[in-house]
């Protein structure tokens, strides 16, 4: 049975309790009866249990002519055993408790980040676990209850206050406000209506609502969430190779220190062999580069964990790092910096009597112009006006009986030969020189009002990227959009820089020109025609909101249809990767400023290490490195309430 490193630990640290009270009674000149056997007993016990996992990697390594970290921990530990052997038998003083030692000081690391994955992975199974176990759906005209398993797509479900939507789909009926923080990190409920959609696990506040199925199983958003966590987790990230190169070189190059350690304390400085050996022992103990292996890892483990409860999706450790060279973001217009639904901005005129005739006309049109006149004459509470002979005049608008009038709706080429007032043309022009589509509305070729239609941004935009020009980043605009319209977008929400006109299928191509133009580039995108330019960037960001083929094909995903999540994305990940390098740094330190001290190079002013305070000190560094990892989750991130440690 293959025992945790966790209790490998337990079972070592009680087994040397006897050691323990003997360093302990040292002082008062007290020999336990028996100390020897006793030390030797349970020393190979640790031996055999505890350390072997570490004896097993460093011969499969030394099979296959490497050496790795355990290397270090096996050879330092078999020469204080294997010498207390003999030192026992010849009447010698025995160091069992270095082999010891060293073996719980180095389980003290890997157990802690044993128990840091431990708790990486009970958490995300606490989230999968949030999912509701059984659903109402509609079977034969009724509501019942089944079990989560037997729901399917296309399934009409209903949901109470204060259950949990059992999996994603689209609202059919009702109105309700939902509780999604445990999947977009976001406080605050979200209010719900007909055609909006929902999550999986998230929680109904208040209002009975029904929706239809669209991803239930595997498909669904949390166990999506769920499953790119858990992949970036266990990636590996490229500064990773640079840790595997410097361990090539280093076990090697510690071994060779600790032999030359010996034989300038034994041959030139005639120590006695027992201290010659003790100063090789710490040599290699105090040089294991465990830290260094936890260094990426745990930082990795930490920040991917941390950025999805912010509702930001890193996919792999290779997108850390490149978010650190980062120079340029491009963002796609329709849907990602702008709504993607046309909305009524302005309107001329009467504007109770300008909406009633156009919604009149407009009502039964799936026009994207039309439905946003509908839905602002819903908002302002006026109701359509039933018409006849309605007719539709191709590239112009449409016209209709309305109250005894002939009414008109639609561009200016319908009033060809009607009266516009001055006033109107200028509030016309107005109105479309700031990009805005303007539809025109008349009675008995009279116009009585204009109604101005635009794409407007998100609330988030101009914040997010006021945010980016903060940290130093170009940020850039790319639409298949004209000019006048882009440009009008893009001064609203503050670009630097505006590529309009530009074909779905030329997105990629206009990356690769920045690319070549010495830029690094992060493009973020939703829709189908964004995948080519989110796989060509450097970093693809993909907003949750969008299209599958988007989402796969971004490095990282927003949850939320927000564009602050950019910054968070960019902030973390930056972040993490900086942690990244500091850990590297501390643990290098450790061994750099260690190693002398264990080889007796400071012995004469009396500053030296036993091989358990090698061990010890070598294990501190671990726990550094861990700890440091951790304060991650303290770290200050640009729209989180989250404070920096």
């Amino acid at each position: 049975m293959k025992l945790s490193n966790i209790k490998r630990f337990w079972i070592a640290l009680i087994l040397s309790i006897p050691m323990i009270i003997q360093m302990l009674a040292m002082p008062f000149h007290w020999m336990m009866p028996g100390y020897n056997w006793i030390a030797f007993i349970t020393t190979t016990v640790i031996m055999l249990i505890s350390a072997a996992p570490y004896w097993k990697s460093a011969w499969a390594a030394f099979k296959k002519h490497n050496a790795n970290m355990n290397t270090l921990v096996a050879v330092g530990t078999s020469v204080a055993y294997f010498y207390s052997i003999f030192a026992m038998f010849t009447n010698r003083a025995v160091y069992f408790e270095s082999a010891a030692f060293v073996t719980i000081f180095v389980l003290l690391g890997d157990a802690m980040e044993e128990k840091m994955h431990s708790n990486a992975s009970n958490a995300l199974s606490k989230l999968i676990n949030l999912q509701a176990k059984d659903a109402d759906v509609l079977r034969n005209g009724e509501f019942v209850k089944l079990p989560l398993k037997e729901v399917h797509v296309g399934d009409i479900l209903r949901v109470k206050p204060g259950e949990k939507i059992p999996v994603d789909g689209t609202i059919t009926e009702g109105t309700t406000t939902i509780d999604e923080s445990m999947v977009t990190g976001e406080s605050m409920p979200v209010t719900k209506k007909k055609g909006d959609k929902v999550v999986g696990a998230t929680i109904n506040s208040n209002g009975t609502f029904t929706f239809k199925a669209t991803k239930v199983g595997s498909n669904t958003m949390l166990s999506q969430i769920v499953e790119l966590v858990k992949k970036a987790q266990t990636s590996h990230a490229p500064i990773q190779n640079l840790t595997d190169k410097i361990s090539g070189f280093f076990v090697p190059a510690v071994l060779i220190i600790a032999i030359i350690t010996f034989v300038i304390w034994y041959v030139f400085l005639n120590a006695s062999l027992v201290n010659s050996i003790l100063f090789a022992v710490s040599v290699i103990v105090i040089a294991c580069p465990c830290a260094l292996g936890l260094a990426t890892p745990t930082a990795l483990m930490v920040g991917t964990a941390k950025s999805a409860k912010m509702g930001v999706l890193i996919k792999n450790g290779e997108v850390l790092e490149k978010v650190t060279d980062i120079d340029t973001v491009v963002f796609d217009k329709t849907g990602t910096i702008t709504i993607g639904k046309p909305k009524v901005t302005d309107i001329v005129g009467d504007s109770k009597r300008v909406l009633t005739v156009a919604t009149s006309l407009e009502e039964s049109s799936e026009h994207p112009l039309a439905t946003a006149i509908v839905k602002k004459a819903k908002e302002e509470k006026i109701a359509p006006v039933k018409v006849d002979n309605f007719a539709a005049i191709e590239g112009k608008g449409v016209k209709a009986n309305f109250n005894d009038h002939t009414a008109l709706v639609g561009s200016n080429k319908l009033f060809a030969n009607s009266n516009i007032s001055r006033e109107i043309q200028d509030e016309a022009e107005q109105l479309q020189n700031e990009a805005k589509t303007v539809i025109y509305v008349g009675l008995d070729q009279q116009v009585i009002g204009l109604i101005a239609i635009q794409d407007v941004p998100k609330p988030s935009a101009k914040a997010a990227i006021a945010e980016l020009k903060k940290r130093g980043l170009k940020t850039v605009m790319l639409t298949g959009d004209n000019k006048n319209v882009a440009q009008a977008i893009g001064k609203q929400v503050g670009i630097d820089q505006i590529i309009a006109g530009v074909l779905p299928t030329d997105k990629a191509d206009n990356i690769k020109k920045l690319q070549k133009a010495g830029n690094k580039v992060a493009f973020v995108g939703d829709g189908i025609n964004d995948a080519p330019a989110l796989s060509t960037a450097d970093v693809g960001i993909a907003m949750g909101a969008g299209t599958d083929i988007a989402i796969e094909s971004g490095g990282i995903v927003l949850v939320q249809n927000d564009l602050m999540g950019v910054v968070k994305a960019l902030d973390i990940s930056k972040k993490t990767f900086n942690r990244i390098k500091l850990n590297l740094f501390w643990a290098l330190i450790y061994n750099l400023i260690g190693i002398p001290i264990a080889a007796g190079l400071f012995a004469g002013i009396g500053l030296q290490l036993s091989p358990e305070l090698a061990g010890l000190a070598m294990a501190f560094s671990s726990v550094s490195v861990l700890t440091s990892s951790l304060l991650l989750n303290k770290a200050k991130i640009a729209g989180t309430s989250t404070q920096t440690a």
